[in-house]
């Protein structure tokens, strides 16, 4: 009777552990709701996820902005946190997570690495280890729940020498809503975690994080044909010194008609679902978001059309933006993509996929 008891036992506790670490794949409408702050931090980022009482940090935004951080997590009510999150090593996303370290316990720290040569990265682990804690360096696949939300880590998906393109990319879902936050990954990054995940994952999310404060060189057509976003959020300073968000990235939004919001134009921003719809609130009540003219909301108009460039020498056919355009007297362009591939062009495998 004892081995009995000891088996059910067992296999209770068992059964138990393994639900922690379930995600909710059953399409059902979770209870409460899912909020996403993003806090104005200028030219930086900081996101706070909160579910079910639940929170989680990603970036911290630059040193300066500790003191805003941390009192912003006091408005809400923050006790402890289940997870830090870091991308990457950049001081305008670890700059104030040793501020948050240093006020709240946290249950896990996540960063791309463990060393990085700068004094605010030391700093950083320095409060790691004051909690008693290590840095764990996640992989592809890794999850982890914090309320009725599931967090996946995407990428990234290869070792790479620009810190931008070592940015952890994480998939929150929370019931029917989807939510991608890219860090400051370029392109090049991009396209490798796409490849690496494959035709079969289906990538569509509801709100994409713009990478890289709306940089050119983030945010590539092949990524936001896959992931399909209905809103953007932009993390980015009033008139910043790098030109961000860059004319290139917006346009490139604005044809896959996504509804950008901005902190530089809005301020802090939240989104809330509730498992199936999002909405949004902003600081500055009397902006707006911008919401790109379509087909179908604009009568006697029509979708923005993208033109194909070839590269004359090789024979590729690129989508505008590609990070390996040709250069302008090297270039053809073709209004019509079979009309380009009659020519004798084979698709770029960078930008896109060998289907239109």
């Amino acid at each position: 009777m004892k081995k009995i008891l000891s088996f059910i036992l067992l296999l209770s506790l068992l059964l138990t552990c393994t639900g922690c670490f379930v995600p909710n794949t059953d399409g059902l409408t979770p209870s409460g709701s899912l909020r996403i702050h993003f806090i104005d931090v200028g030219q930086a980022d900081c996101i706070l996820l909160e579910s079910s009482g639940q929170f989680i940090i990603i970036d911290g935004g630059n040193k300066a902005d500790s003191s805003l951080v941390v009192s912003y997590l006091q408005s809400q009510g923050v006790q402890e946190l289940e997870a830090v999150i870091c991308t990457h090593a950049h001081e305008d996303h670890v700059g104030g997570l040793p501020g948050v370290l240093a006020v709240y316990l946290t249950k896990a720290v996540y960063a791309p690495t463990k060393t990085y040569a700068s004094n605010i990265f030391d700093d950083f682990l320095h409060y790691v280890d004051q909690q008693r804690l290590e840095i764990t360096i996640p992989s592809p696949g890794d999850s982890f729940t914090f309320g009725d939300a599931t967090a996946t880590v995407l990428g990234p998906v290869k070792s790479y020498a620009d810190p931008n393109n070592t940015s952890i990319v994480l998939r929150v879902d929370f019931g029917a809503t989807s939510f991608l936050f890219t860090g400051d990954m370029e392109t090049q990054a991009e396209d490798d975690m796409l490849d690496y995940w494959g035709e079969s994952y289906d990538w569509r999310m509801d709100v994409l994080k713009v990478g890289h404060h709306g940089s050119e060189t983030s945010s590539g057509y092949r990524l936001l044909r896959e992931t399909l976003p209905t809103y953007g959020v932009i993390s980015v300073g009033e008139g910043n010194n790098y030109g961000h968000p860059d004319e290139s990235a917006l346009s490139r939004l604005q044809q896959a008609e996504v509804t950008l919001y901005r902190t530089d134009k809005l301020g802090t921003i939240i989104a809330v679902s509730d498992g199936k719809d999002i909405s949004f609130t902003w600081q500055k009540g009397s902006a707006q978001p911008v919401t790109p003219p379509s087909q179908s909301d604009t009568p006697g108009t029509t979708a923005p059309t993208v033109s194909y460039i070839g590269n004359k020498n090789s024979k590729k056919l690129h989508l505008p933006g590609c990070s390996s355009l040709p250069s302008e007297s090297n270039r053809v362009y073709f209004d019509d993509y079979d009309e380009a591939i009659a020519a004798g062009y084979e698709p770029c495998s960078k930008c896109f996929e060998p289907t239109p």
